[in-house]
């Protein structure tokens, strides 16, 4: 039963973060003719939307007014509330101005604090094909930063940060994924709202009531965000921090080569030379995956 578990939850966590490294960017880079600030308002505001549909559709309201009567859970999901908000609005910051390679390498950070925070709060071992991994990694992006040092790429430390810290805060609450989304969206909500009140009064918004079509296309940024991070976040509770953290190479890997091939992104040699290293971690620690699972 667990090892079931244990699978499915590795396979959530690799559906959600193919749709982050592709199907996520391709959309919010197509919709970046809108203001990246009216765009992280709007997901924040169809996101809350799209989980109360959700929420009502799997009969989960009774859950939720538990959850709000536990004054430790609420000041939890708060604070993730903020992180996920942050990590959203540097994200789409990134992709509206061609740093989708500079997000890749946040992504690929936040792995190592994952597998670093299951090991230290939650117990979770780590074996010698994953001690080799991290370290494969860290010589990675310790090379990057040095050769690199005057143009460290705060965008994806800042990505890497609030996202790792963010699974860190969710791992150690017993909330449902969907409610705790919920409600975390809900923290977020009216400062989204009085936001994008003083956007549309000064005349600065691109959403419009009598542009349909456009309008449409805007109101995807909920499911576009609910979706990918339902699937991961629940991959995450089913697999543990450390491993569902190593699937997520998969994100940044895809938005990499979105990033050099298809969005003509600048990339260089050194660059290339420590997304080896981390290539190689992963098959190291997905074969050792495959091996005790």
């Amino acid at each position: 039963m667990k090892n079931n578990e244990f699978n499915k939850g590795i396979t959530l966590a690799a559906i959600g973060s193919f749709w982050w490294g592709v199907i996520g960017v391709l959309y919010f880079k197509y919709i970046s003719f809108v203001g990246h600030i009216e765009v992280v308002l709007h997901r924040c505001i169809w996101t809350a939307l799209f989980l109360v549909i959700t929420t009502s559709y799997f009969s989960k309201w009774q859950i939720f007014l538990t959850t709000l009567k536990n004054y430790k859970m609420l000041i939890t999901l708060f604070f993730s509330g903020l992180l996920i908000f942050t990590n959203w609005a540097v994200w789409i910051y990134a992709v509206a101005n061609n740093q989708i390679i500079d997000a890749s390498f946040g992504y690929f950070i936040m792995p190592i604090l994952s597998v670093l925070l299951g090991n230290i709060f939650f117990k979770e071992l780590l074996n010698t094909k994953r001690k080799i991994s991290i370290i494969l990694v860290l010589i990675s992006i310790s090379f990057l930063l040095f050769v690199n040092f005057r143009s460290i790429p705060w965008v994806g430390l800042a990505v890497a940060l609030s996202w790792g810290f963010y699974n860190l805060l969710r791992k150690k609450i017993n909330v449902d994924t969907d409610v705790g989304l919920l409600i975390e969206s809900l923290f977020i909500l009216p400062f989204a709202l009085f936001a994008f009140y003083i956007v549309f009064k000064n005349g600065l918004n691109d959403f419009s009531l009598s542009n349909p079509s456009l309008s449409l296309l805007i109101l995807l940024a909920g499911p576009m965000t609910v979706i990918p991070l339902f699937l991961y976040v629940r991959g995450v509770e089913l697999s543990g921090l450390g491993p569902t953290g190593m699937i997520f190479y998969i994100t940044p890997t895809l938005q990499f080569l979105l990033g050099y091939f298809y969005y003509n992104e600048d990339f260089s040699l050194p660059k290339f030379v420590s997304f080896i290293f981390i290539w190689i971690a992963v098959i190291i620690y997905l074969k050792d995956l495959y091996e005790t699972n």
